[in-house]
């Protein structure tokens, strides 16, 4: 489940965020402005971005990834349901499209790996890269979809919970200063 939420959260940045096609239409023209200085950056060496690109692989965020383009495809098929005589050639344009799809998730993931270099340093994603090659690491990796799972399902539970017991400790407290909330 929660791998599905976050591949849908990704996929939503991804068609309709801030530097989207669709964002960018649907934003008023701006005037041209001087673009600001930027402070400088350190270069990342090609070991830091290697290194990275271990790190989130490693760590299965590039699982989160993987569910995004089918899950494109699959809208797309679903809005062609109304003319079925597309679906053949249809399905054939996305398999054709596959290899293609296949470059803009390793361009995702070299994104993120820069990400991640620019966060840390190269020494921090060598002790991450240690951790995730040892069998703790590869365990906590094995065992994160269904954690986070289970975390989302325990946070419904506990969220519902909290709002309850916020709600009557509130009416508690508004009824000591004569207050009556419904």
């Amino acid at each position: 489940m929660s791998r599905r939420i976050l591949a849908a959260a990704l996929a939503s940045l991804l068609v309709a965020g801030p530097g989207s096609a669709l964002a960018q239409a649907n934003k008023p023209a701006a005037a041209p402005q001087k673009p600001a200085a930027k402070p400088a950056t350190p270069a990342i060496s090609p070991n830091h971005l290697a290194l990275a690109r271990e790190v989130m692989l490693g760590s299965g965020i590039a699982r989160s990834f993987d569910s995004i383009i089918p899950a494109f495809a699959e809208q797309i098929r679903k809005q062609a349901l109304t003319r079925p005589e597309l679906q053949k050639d249809l399905d054939e344009v996305l398999k054709g499209l596959e290899p293609e799809m296949e470059l803009q998730k390793q361009r995702m993931i070299g994104i993120a790996a820069g990400i991640y270099a620019k966060q840390l340093s190269e020494a921090e994603l060598q002790e991450i890269a240690t951790f995730f090659r040892s069998p703790a690491g590869k365990r906590y990796v094995e065992t994160q979809p269904q954690v986070l799972d289970d975390m989302v399902g325990a946070m419904q539970t506990w969220t519902q919970d909290v709002s309850e017991y916020v709600m009557v400790r509130v009416r508690a407290e508004m009824g000591k200063r004569g207050h009556q909330l419904q």
